[in-house]
C-alpha cells in the first residue's frame, strides 16, 4: 500500500508542473517532493514523472493518475470542511481572502469592533488580487469581485463597487481638455473600471499606470490627473473631488462565498454576517 502523503506531494507537482513550484506551496524544500514522489512510484512499481532541469512533466501513467490523485485531494479537503463545521465551537480563527483595497479600506477598519462583540474570534484577512482558491483551504471565506463558478460553493451577492473619476480641486479647475489621467498598466485592460476609463479619454493621455488602487490614489492626490476609483475610496478622500462624466461610471458586483460544510460553524456564520453587514453598508447594492 503506497502512502497517502506520498500521493499529495505527487498532486501538487501534477498541478504545479515543478519541483520548485510544488516546494513553494507545500513549504519544503523541493528535494523532499523529489524524495515523497520517487517513494511513490516504488510503490507503485510506475515511472510517473519525467525529471527534466526546469520542469516535471508527467509521463503517460502519471497523467491517468493525477486525475485520481486530484479529485482525492478535493475529498480530503472536503473531510476537514466537514470536520471543522461539525467540531468548531464559537471560538476560533477564521482566515478570508478579499481584493486588497477591499480588505484594507473596508474591512480593515472594522475589526476592532468585530473584536469587541467578538473576542474569543480572531480574523486572519489577506489582502489578495487573485481568487483565493477555497477548495486547497487557502481562505476559509472569500469577497470577490467576480460571481464565483466553482461547483458546490455558497455565494452571496453582498454589495457592489460604484466606481466614479477622481482628481484634486486643482485638476477639476482645469479646463475638461487638458485633463490627464492614471490607469492600470495594460494587463489590467479587461477590467470594467479600465475599460469605462479609456471609453471616456476622448484623445487625452494616461500619463501614470499603476497595477493596484492604492498606487492610483496617491498618484490622484499628488495631483498628477484623474484616475477611476471606487467611491467607498474617492468619497472619504479629502483631497479627492468626484468629477462630471457624460458615460455612466461602472458597477461591479460584490460577492462573498464559502463552502456550505464550513459554513456551518458558529463563527463562520458570526464572520460571514459580519462581512456581509459592513460591505453592504458601505458599497450598497443601489447606488446612493
Amino acid at each position: 500500500m503506497f502512502d497517502w502523503q506520498d500521493l499529495h506531494y505527487f498532486s501538487v507537482l501534477a498541478r504545479t508542473g515543478s519541483l520548485s513550484a510544488a516546494a513553494r506551496e507545500l513549504g519544503v524544500d523541493h528535494a523532499t517532493v523529489g524524495r515523497r514522489v520517487a517513494a511513490l512510484e516504488q510503490s507503485l512499481s510506475l515511472r510517473l514523472v519525467d525529471r527534466l532541469p526546469r520542469r516535471s512533466p508527467l509521463t503517460a501513467e502519471g497523467s491517468a493518475l493525477a486525475e485520481l490523485a486530484e479529485e482525492m485531494a478535493r475529498l480530503s479537503q472536503a473531510i476537514n470542511r466537514r470536520a471543522r463545521g461539525l467540531t468548531e465551537s464559537a471560538t476560533a480563527t477564521v482566515r478570508i481572502s478579499a481584493p486588497p483595497a477591499v480588505a484594507a479600506r473596508l474591512i480593515a477598519p472594522h475589526v476592532v469592533e468585530f473584536h469587541r462583540e467578538h473576542p474569543d474570534i480572531t480574523l486572519a484577512l489577506a489582502g489578495a488580487s487573485h481568487n483565493a482558491a477555497l477548495d486547497r483551504s487557502e481562505a476559509d471565506v472569500a469577497v470577490r469581485m467576480t460571481r464565483p463558478t466553482e461547483q458546490d460553493l455558497l455565494i452571496r451577492r453582498i454589495g457592489a463597487l460604484h466606481f466614479a473619476l477622481y482628481a484634486t480641486r486643482e485638476q477639476a479647475a482645469l479646463p475638461p481638455e487638458t485633463l490627464a489621467f492614471i490607469a492600470y498598466d495594460s494587463t489590467l485592460d479587461h477590467l470594467t473600471q479600465q475599460v469605462w476609463l479609456r471609453a471616456i479619454l476622448a484623445g487625452r493621455p494616461i500619463i501614470f499606470q499603476a497595477s493596484d488602487l492604492f498606487g492610483q490614489q496617491e498618484a490622484a492626490r499628488a495631483g498628477l490627473g484623474a484616475a477611476a476609483l471606487p467611491c467607498f475610496m474617492g468619497d472619504n478622500d479629502p483631497m479627492l473631488v468626484k468629477l462630471d462624466v457624460q458615460e455612466p461610471p461602472p458597477v461591479r458586483d460584490i460577492w462573498l462565498t464559502a463552502y456550505p460544510d464550513v459554513s456551518r460553524s458558529p463563527a463562520m456564520r458570526t464572520v460571514m454576517t459580519f462581512l456581509a453587514d459592513i460591505i453592504g453598508r458601505e458599497c450598497p447594492i443601489k447606488a446612493p
